[in-house]
């Protein structure tokens, strides 16, 4: 069976190198950036396509007549594809969990801090040659709510209850060994001065915070997501941080990535951005391409 690698960049290039071993299947990888429509050109003849975040719209899909697997680098196939659509036409989308709970748990704790002491504001300001120092939000005795307790929030949890957060989650399933108090999730959204995205999107969790449960949050409240941009109703999110419901945002992820210049997120001055890159550290990135190499070693046969 053939693969490739469609969409790797310069980073992800060094990193399959290096741990990409003599023994593994052949894998072919593209560097150059790809058009949504000419992917049918690229994959064509491939059985197996590692995808890092490109879109993979069923109509194209359809047009790889060979293709019968899509590994997809990390958890988040289903902002980038239909899934169960592409699993009726006969491609299986694999993903790869776990690779980088303490590399997403970091960032998260990261864009926590800046939202709080207002520090890419301040950058941009002072950069921009205006000293203006601003009054920030001490974290220590805050109540962190933690939405979804995975590896992800499990960590985050940890690391803020470190650092002298009182710390409360809501999970969808019962969780026996959670790091943190369980509550209800409308009563998170109302005692949480910072509230962490950590769930994975599928049909249940797509838009769960909507208008509705951004209104029972408490007013002025830091809303931090590392998970996914479709968790959150998007309007109703510009809105509440127009008028103060939310205080600070600090994000990740987004309905559509990259994020457009003009788009209203990008304007907000009480939004911290960064570009998806909250599990990217090396030692995450050569775990999630070691783990990409060894399902496609499974799923061709190849011998360890």
């Amino acid at each position: 069976m053939k693969s490739i690698f469609i969409d790797c960049n310069d980073q992800l290039d060094a990193v399959f190198n290096r741990v990409f071993r003599p023994d593994d299947p052949p894998i072919v990888v593209n560097t150059n950036p790809v058009p949504v429509a000419e992917l049918p050109r690229l994959i064509d003849g491939y059985e197996i396509c590692i995808d890092d975040h490109s879109y993979m719209p069923t109509d194209m899909v359809a047009q790889c007549r060979a293709l019968k697997h899509i590994v997809f680098l990390g958890t988040g196939a289903s902002s980038y594809m239909d899934v169960r659509a592409l699993k009726e036409r006969g491609v299986t989308v694999h993903t790869i969990k776990g690779y980088g709970d303490r590399a997403v748990a970091e960032h998260t704790m990261a864009l926590m801090f800046a939202c709080a002491r207002g520090i890419a504001r301040m950058d941009r300001a002072t950069r921009a040659g205006t000293w203006s120092p601003l009054e920030g939000m001490q974290l220590q005795g805050k109540v962190l709510g933690v939405v979804g307790l995975g590896g992800i929030g499990s960590e985050v949890a940890r690391i803020a209850h470190a650092i002298g957060m009182d710390v409360i989650a809501w999970n969808r399933t019962r969780r026996d060994d959670a790091p943190c108090p369980v509550v209800a999730l409308d009563d998170l959204l109302a005692r949480a001065d910072v509230i962490s995205l950590n769930l994975s999107l599928n049909d249940e969790t797509r838009g769960i915070i909507d208008r509705a449960r951004i209104g029972r949050m408490k007013r002025g409240v830091i809303l931090i997501n590392t998970a996914r941009g479709a968790l959150v109703d998007e309007a109703a999110l510009i809105e509440a941080l127009r008028d103060g419901q939310i205080a600070q945002a600090g994000l990740d992820v987004f309905h559509a990535e990259p994020l457009k210049r003009d788009h209203p997120l990008a304007q907000m001055e009480n939004v911290t951005i960064s570009s998806h890159a909250a599990f990217r550290t090396l030692e995450a990135s050569m775990t999630l391409m070691r783990r990409a190499i060894d399902i496609v070693r499974t799923i061709t046969g190849a011998r360890p």
